[in-house]
C-alpha cells in the first residue's frame, strides 16, 4: 500500500536562493583561483588601504589573476562604511579600464563597495538617486569576493550597506548583487588585530541572533542562525584573551560569519542594525561593536515580545541568555561618547516606517528607542 503524506496547514513552504558558488578553506583561493577565468580578462580589484596586503589575501589573488592570463587594476580607496561617492569612482574606473568583472578584497566595507562598483562600471553616467532607485538599465559586472574578517557575511547575501552623500547608511538588497564567487580562505584572517576580531565577531553573532528574532524567520533561517551562534561564541569567548586564536578556531569564526550571513540574506536584520547605523555615523563607533551594545536591548525586548521563541533559540544553540549577555559585554568595550535629549529627539524621525525596525518581532517604537539612546548617551 502506497503511503500519502499528511500536509500540515502550519508547515511554511521554504524557497532558497543564493547563487553564489562559495569556497572557504585554507588556500581555496589557490585550489579554485581557475574558476576566475570564466568571467573575462580583465577586472578591477577594489580594497581598503591596508587589510588586502596585510593579510596576504591581494597576493593571492594577483596570483591566480597572472596565472589565469587576466589583466587588472586597482581601486584602493575604500574606506570604513564606504561611500557611494568612493564607489561611483571605482566603477568609473573600471569602465574605463573596460573590466569584465569586479574583485572585491577586505572585510565588508570592501565587499559591498565591489559591489556597488560593479554596477557603476556597468552604468557610469549612474547618480546615486539613479542607484537607489535600483531600476539599473544595465545589469552590474559579475562580482568576486574575497573576505578578509569573519563577521559581515557579505560573501553570500545580495545586500550592500553604503554611506550617501549626506553622511547617513543605507542598504540596499537586489539579487543581483549575489557574487558569482566568493572565497574566504581563514588564513586571511590570521592578522586581524584583536578589536576587529572582536567587533567582526560580534557582527555575526549580531546576524544570527536578530535573524531569529525577523518576522520573516523560518525554520531554515533559524538554522543558520542556530549554528552561527554555536560556532561564533565558542570562538569569541577565547578571542576574549590574550592568546591567538589557532587556524582552527579562525575557520570556525569564518564558518559561523558565513551562517550569519546566510540568515540575514533570508530575513533581513532588526532595529539594534539600524539604530547601530546611527552610531556608527555619528560617534564613529564600528559597525559590530555598534550592533553588539545594543543586543542586550533586543533580548530585554523579546523577553516579553516572543519569550518563547528567546527560550527556544538560546536552547537549541547551547548557550544561556545570561551567558550570551556576559560574552556581548566582554567583547563589547563601553561607548565612550555622550549625546544630549535634543540631539537623540532629533535622531526619532529616521526610524519611522523603518524596515528594520518593523521587521522586529513585536511593536518597537520611537519612544523605546529614545529609551534605549538615552540609557547608552546620557
Amino acid at each position: 500500500m502506497a503511503c500519502r503524506r499528511q500536509e500540515s496547514k502550519d508547515v511554511t513552504e521554504v524557497e532558497f536562493y543564493m547563487p553564489t558558488h562559495l569556497f572557504t578553506g585554507p588556500d581555496c583561493l589557490g585550489t579554485n583561483g581557475a574558476q576566475i577565468a570564466g568571467l573575462g580578462k580583465r577586472c578591477l580589484l577594489v580594497t581598503g588601504g591596508t587589510a588586502a596586503v596585510r593579510s596576504g589575501a591581494l597576493t593571492d589573488v594577483t596570483a591566480v589573476l597572472e596565472e589565469q592570463g587576466i589583466a587588472y587594476t586597482g581601486f584602493d580607496q575604500v574606506r570604513p562604511n564606504p561611500t557611494l561617492a568612493s564607489c561611483q569612482e571605482a566603477g568609473r574606473l573600471a569602465h574605463r579600464f573596460e573590466a569584465d568583472f569586479v574583485v572585491g578584497i577586505g572585510g565588508g566595507s570592501a565587499l559591498d563597495a565591489a559591489k556597488a562598483a560593479s554596477v557603476f562600471a556597468a552604468n557610469p553616467e549612474f547618480t546615486e538617486a539613479d542607484f537607489y532607485k535600483a531600476a539599473w538599465s544595465e545589469k552590474p559586472l559579475p562580482i568576486v569576493l574575497v573576505g578578509t574578517t569573519a563577521g559581515t557575511g557579505s560573501e553570500v547575501t545580495s545586500v550592500a550597506v553604503l554611506t550617501d552623500s549626506a553622511g547617513r547608511k543605507h542598504s540596499i538588497h537586489d539579487p543581483r548583487l549575489y557574487a558569482a564567487l566568493a572565497f574566504g580562505d581563514p588564513r586571511h584572517t590570521m592578522s586581524l588585530p584583536k578589536h576587529v576580531t572582536l567587533s567582526t565577531g560580534i557582527d555575526a553573532v549580531a546576524h544570527c541572533v536578530e535573524s531569529a528574532f525577523s518576522r520573516k524567520a523560518d525554520r531554515l533561517s533559524r538554522l543558520f542562525s542556530v549554528q552561527g551562534i554555536r560556532l561564533a561564541c565558542e570562538v569569541l569567548r577565547e578571542a576574549t584573551r590574550e592568546k591567538p586564536l589557532s587556524l582552527a578556531q579562525r575557520a570556525q569564526l569564518y564558518d559561523a560569519s558565513i551562517f550569519g550571513g546566510l540568515a540575514i540574506n533570508r530575513t533581513g536584520t532588526v532595529f539594534p542594525h539600524n539604530v547601530g547605523y546611527f552610531l556608527t555615523e555619528q560617534y564613529g563607533i564600528p559597525h559590530g561593536f555598534a550592533c553588539g551594545c545594543l543586543m542586550p536591548d533586543l533580548l530585554d525586548h523579546m523577553k516579553t515580545a516572543a519569550p518563547d521563541r528567546a527560550e527556544s533559540l538560546y536552547r537549541e544553540a547551547g548557550i544561556t541568555e545570561e551567558a550570551l549577555r556576559e560574552l556581548v559585554e566582554d567583547c563589547v568595550p563601553p561607548l565612550a561618547v555622550s549625546a544630549g535629549e535634543e540631539e537623540i529627539l532629533k535622531a526619532l524621525p529616521r526610524w519611522r516606517n523603518n524596515g528594520s525596525v518593523q521587521n522586529t518581532i513585536g511593536s518597537v517604537g520611537e519612544a523605546q528607542i529614545a529609551e534605549i539612546l538615552r540609557k547608552h548617551l546620557l
